[in-house]
Formats: structure tokens, C-alpha cells, sequence
């Protein structure tokens, strides 16, 4: 009931209101429900300095006062893991599967143009593998062979969580796919689904590694106390602008964009706290900034990751963002990289909406 009450109002809100939007704002609603999605319907603002500029001091006021405070500091960061013995067998096997997918993913050998679709989903399961071995290595223990079932769990919670994205994209069109305009809406769907299903195995699993090295995050446990952050008035007021602003993200797609990556963090965290559940700020409430910093580490790194191995996919996405369209990083404009900072905390709310229902039936 617990994770019911919490999933219901998100669902309602994340797709009803961005078409409550549009509805209001007179525009037809077939073209937003387009499936595949292939037509080109939001015109893009051209490049702006100005914006430029000030989203760059925007990111670096944001994220100065964390980096600063760990490149400063100087004490003990906690005490490091023992490793393993070894490194697993799996992981190793891991390596080399990710080496020669890679090789195959960015060839056009005609023996292996029948699965050279599913490659990418192919990479990330060879990271996943990986990253978790190392983790393994490092601490004896790692989410893939001790929390398995948790593990499992994530993959269809995780492809549901990206079609989300997929479908709030549809009204701002800031992302598109190059190499599937002759495919079907059945085959579409099931080429889509299984790298959306890597998600958040992939994020939090790099999270878990990232948290093996203590130096990372010097200085964050007992940084600044934000206790008014998680009241509930501030809770209902997160809620009531979030939910405004993503109805009128279709509205002025243009100056709104930002949202489609906010206004879904903003809307989980504050029915959390105003449900009284653990949401992603219950460590800074406490001056403890570690577990955010790491899993917006985790979102950046994975972040660059997809954007390599897109760059040389046969069907890949490419970029129309207002504003800041330039000075590209394989496809992604330079500055859309700081997207996955917020991003790796999305990744994270959600998996406490998971946490919710596995204590439910799990109970301890």
C-alpha cells in the first residue's frame, strides 16, 4: 500500500499533466502520442550566448562548493576496503565480452547485421557485469551476488522508468533516434526496451563502486545541514510548482526543457517526504552530502559512457537542445553533460520507490 500510494499520484501527474498542457494550449494531442515517434513538430531555439554563459555559472555555483570541499579536504575519508583475493572469473569473462561487443557494435560486418541492433543493450551488460565484479573485488561483495533478487528487480522497474523519459521527450523533442525509420512500432518497442532495461543497474551499480573509494567523498559526511529542506511545506510547494511546470513543458518547450529532467526528481522527493518515506535529501537533512554526491558521479560517468558508445551505433540519438546546441561531445552538446548529475539522483529516487516496496515483502 505503501509504495502503491506513492507510485499512483507520480504516474497520474508525469503523464496526465503534460497532456493537460497541451490540451489547454489548444494543440493536437495525436502528434505527442505518435508511436514510433518520428515526426518533427517543435521548433528549436537557435543558439545563445547568453544562455550559454549562464547556464556554465548556473552548473559551476552548483557544483563548486561539493568539489571544492572534497579536493580540500584533508582528514580521513573512513577506512578503505579489503579487497578480494582475486578478481572473479565473471568479471573477467565480463571484459571480454564487452571488448569484442564493442568491436562488433562499431563494424558493419553483414554476418552479424541481424542483432547489430541489440548491441548497445549487449555493452551495458558487460558493464553492469564489470562494474559490479570490481566492486566484488574490492569488498567482498557487490549488488549482483548479494542483493540478486534486488538486483533483478531493478531491470523492468528501470526500462518502465526510461520510457517515462521517452514519452515526456515527446514534448519538448530534444532527443531523436537516427537508423529506425524503417522499423515497426513492435519491433521499435522491444529494440528500445532492452537497453532502458540497463539503467538503473548500471547507475546504481557504478553508485556501489563509487562508494568503495572513501577520498571521493572527503569532507561530505558532516558538510551543510539542511533541515528545512525536507519540511512539508516546502514538500507541498516542490510539488504544486513542479506539477505547474511540467503541464506547461509542452507549452514553451523552448525555455522548459530543463524540466524534463527536474520536474520528475522534484515531484518523487516531494511526495516522499510528504509521505513520510526516505527520499534522496535524508542525507543532506543530516549534513551528509556522500550518497547524492556519488550517484551524481555515478550518472555522469554513465552518462559519457552512453554517449561513446552511441556515437558509433548503427541506430543512435542525436541532440536538438534550445539554446546550448554547440560544442559537441560525440553527439551531446557539451553542456548537456551536466544533466546527469541530476540524472544519477533521479535514478536514485526511484530506486527508493523500489526500496518501499522491497521492505514490504521483504521485511527484515
Amino acid at each position: 500500500m505503501r509504495f502503491l500510494i506513492l507510485l499512483v499520484p507520480l504516474v497520474l501527474m508525469l503523464i496526465g499533466l503534460p497532456l493537460a498542457g497541451i490540451m489547454l494550449a489548444g494543440k493536437p494531442l495525436d502528434l505527442y502520442l505518435e508511436f514510433p515517434p518520428r515526426t518533427a513538430y517543435v521548433v528549436h531555439a537557435g543558439f545563445s550566448w547568453w544562455a550559454f554563459v549562464a547556464t556554465t555559472l548556473f552548473i559551476v555555483v552548483t557544483v563548486f562548493p561539493i568539489l571544492n570541499r572534497v579536493v580540500q579536504f584533508r582528514g580521513s575519508s573512513g577506512k578503505n576496503p579489503v579487497n578480494a583475493a582475486y578478481f572473479p572469473w565473471w568479471g573477467w569473462l565480463a571484459v571480454a565480452w564487452l571488448t569484442v561487443v564493442w568491436l562488433l557494435a562499431w563494424s558493419r560486418f553483414p554476418w552479424f547485421a541481424p542483432i547489430q541492433a541489440f548491441t548497445f543493450s549487449m555493452l551495458w551488460l558487460g558493464y553492469i557485469v564489470i562494474v559490479n565484479a570490481l566492486t566484488w573485488w574490492r569488498t567482498g561483495r557487490c549488488m549482483l551476488t548479494h542483493r540478486s533478487g534486488y538486483f533483478l528487480a531493478l531491470v523492468p522497474l528501470s526500462a518502465i522508468f526510461w520510457w517515462f523519459f521517452e514519452y515526456l521527450n515527446r514534448f519538448v523533442q530534444n532527443w531523436f533516434y537516427i537508423g529506425v525509420d524503417t522499423i515497426g512500432s513492435w519491433d521499435y518497442f522491444w529494440q528500445a526496451t532492452l537497453p532502458f532495461a540497463t539503467v538503473l543497474p548500471a547507475v546504481l551499480g557504478t553508485r556501489e563502486l563509487l562508494a568503495t573509494f572513501p577520498r571521493l567523498c572527503g569532507g561530505l559526511k558532516n558538510a551543510w545541514t539542511v533541515t528545512w529542506i525536507h519540511s512539508k511545506l516546502i514538500a507541498w510547494t516542490l510539488l504544486i510548482v513542479s506539477a505547474v511546470g511540467l503541464a506547461a513543458v509542452g507549452v514553451w518547450p523552448n525555455a522548459l526543457f530543463s524540466l524534463l529532467w527536474l520536474a520528475p526528481l522534484a515531484l518523487i522527493t516531494a511526495l516522499q517526504i510528504i509521505m513520510d518515506e526516505e527520499s534522496v535529501l535524508g542525507g543532506p537533512v543530516m549534513g551528509d552530502w556522500r550518497e547524492i554526491w556519488q550517484v551524481a558521479l555515478a550518472g555522469f560517468v554513465c552518462g559519457f559512457l552512453w554517449e561513446m558508445w552511441n556515437f558509433g551505433s548503427l541506430a543512435h540519438w542525436e541532440y536538438s537542445v534550445p539554446y546550448v546546441q554547440r560544442f559537441e561531445i560525440f553527439h551531446m552538446p557539451l553542456l548537456g553533460y551536466s544533466g546527469y548529475l541530476p540524472f544519477g539522483l533521479e535514478c536514485l529516487a526511484v530506486a527508493r520507490l523500489l526500496d518501499v516496496l522491497w521492505q514490504e515483502k521483504h521485511p527484515v
